[in-house]
């Protein structure tokens, strides 16, 4: 014959217990603030049931799993504030005549009444107000403990790709490696362990209400926290990452300043056997990264910055920012980089805009663009000391504005550009235009009518005569 089965007791001060102790764990809260916050729930329940002048005692004791409420109410004959008092009458259908008026009826409750004694609907909305309470105070506390830390390199575990967004787990809180902050040339997976820099946490996140932690492995900082990591020297303060100049994936450079003068800076940041550098390319996607001393000098500087190319002279325009740079003709290609890349990367670095020159550049005979010109201004040009169109580009704009036209030097300069593939000098054409305000031109057809005039008048004085 089968037994019955015997259903087991409940301990529903052990299940508190455990229940406490779990969210104290799961959500990082203390258990003194745990605990105001239950009460603070049992408090608001009290009030919607009893009004909110009621006087009520509420005592949680996590350690044991007790939770008590106390409702307290004076004994009169003639009630005047329902939440407060109790009719001497209503005490003594339910305590019998050992009760009088003044005394105070005490009414407990417990776990096991608690629910006869409130509902199920308002229990059930103090369990959703506690559970809201509990998430506004885990949601603080992730700001409060991530906002620190801002800056810091962070490994955590890609648990999802999506397309715009890569979601990290760092311990059980979640992260987001946007698309801009990945780096392009890299494809990560999803249970892959990545590491980058936590660049900002904003205090609401989307549906979830958590903080949005902003996770970054293309910002300029990651490079600078990888070099700390890596190279003691930089982590001492013996050396100093001055500038970084960054195409993720791509190409870097990283200008750097020794404090101690028997301490090379590039030497330390490479390595021996380029060690140190080699890590942080592998962990960067194999990103290109030049090391350039750092110097006060911009000259020195922009030269530097340009290498691998080696340049023969650097012409500075400190007011405006910019700076040209004489090349020799089989390192143009080693300055400019592929598209552009390490001129681009150099005028970042140092902060000015760089223009590159070849040096000794080809030079044409002016005559090569008598069909441009004209007869009357080549001759013009010739006669004025203007052999070649080098000659003619570099040219000061008051002497062309005596020649010809605004208009006709802009023609024939854009010519001249296009034949040695170079292009427009922006601030000659500022100059040829304030200049051109203040000089009027010989027009040719004028110069003729003067030469004709000037005819006339020797013709009338030597018939006169």
């Amino acid at each position: 014959m089968a037994r019955r089965k015997v259903k087991q007791q409940v301990d529903n001060k052990k299940l508190i217990i455990e229940a406490f102790n779990e969210m104290a764990r799961e959500k990082s809260i203390d258990r003194d603030l745990l605990q105001g916050i239950v009460e603070e729930t049992l408090s608001l329940m009290v009030k919607k049931k009893h009004g909110l002048e009621s006087n009520f005692d509420i005592i949680v004791n996590m350690e044991k799993g007790d939770i008590e409420i106390y409702l307290m109410k004076e004994v009169v004959e003639e009630v005047e504030n329902l939440e407060t008092q109790i009719s001497l009458e209503d005490v003594r259908k339910i305590k019998g005549d050992e009760i009088e008026v003044g005394d105070e009826l005490i009414e407990e409750i417990t776990l096991e009444n608690i629910a006869d004694s409130f509902g199920r609907r308002l229990i059930a909305q103090a369990i959703q107000t506690l559970n809201q309470r509990i998430r506004d105070v885990e949601k603080d506390n992730i700001y409060e403990e991530y906002a620190k830390r801002v800056g810091e390199v962070i490994i955590g575990e890609i648990y999802q790709v999506r397309p715009n967004n890569i979601l990290v787990m760092h311990n059980k809180v979640e992260m987001r490696l946007p698309r801009e902050e990945q780096i392009p040339t890299e494809r990560l997976k999803k249970n892959q362990q990545v590491k980058a820099i936590l660049k900002e946490v904003r205090r609401s996140g989307g549906a979830t209400g958590l903080p949005d932690l902003i996770l970054s492995r293309s910002d300029d900082s990651y490079m600078a926290r990888l070099f700390e990591q890596e190279i003691p020297e930089i982590y001492d303060g013996i050396i100093e990452i001055k500038a970084i100049a960054r195409e993720p994936g791509e190409r870097a450079k990283v200008a750097v300043l020794s404090y101690d003068e028997r301490v090379d800076p590039v030497g330390a940041c490479v390595g021996m056997k380029g060690i140190r550098i080699h890590s942080i390319v592998r962990e960067l996607n194999n990103e290109n990264i030049d090391i350039i001393e750092f110097t006060d000098d911009p000259r020195l500087f922009i030269a530097r910055a340009l290498s691998p190319a080696k340049v023969r002279d650097v012409q500075i325009n400190h007011d405006e920012r910019q700076a040209t740079v004489i090349v020799p003709d089989d390192q143009v290609s080693l300055a400019i980089g592929k598209n552009g890349q390490n001129v681009r990367l150099a005028s970042k670095l140092t902060g000015y805009s760089l223009s590159l020159v070849k040096e000794g550049a080809e030079d044409i005979e002016l005559i090569e663009f008598r069909d441009e010109l004209g007869k009357e201004l080549y001759d013009k040009l010739i006669h004025a000391g203007i052999d070649t169109a080098r000659e003619f580009l570099e040219a000061e704009p008051e002497l062309l504005l005596t020649i010809t036209s605004k208009e006709k030097i802009l023609h024939v300069r854009s010519v001249m550009f296009e034949e040695f593939e170079e292009r427009e000098d922006e601030d000659y054409l500022k100059q040829l235009e304030d200049t051109d305000s203040g000089v009027v031109a010989v027009d040719e057809d004028e110069t003729e009518t003067e030469t004709e005039t000037e005819t006339e008048t020797e013709n009338e004085t030597e018939t006169a005569n």
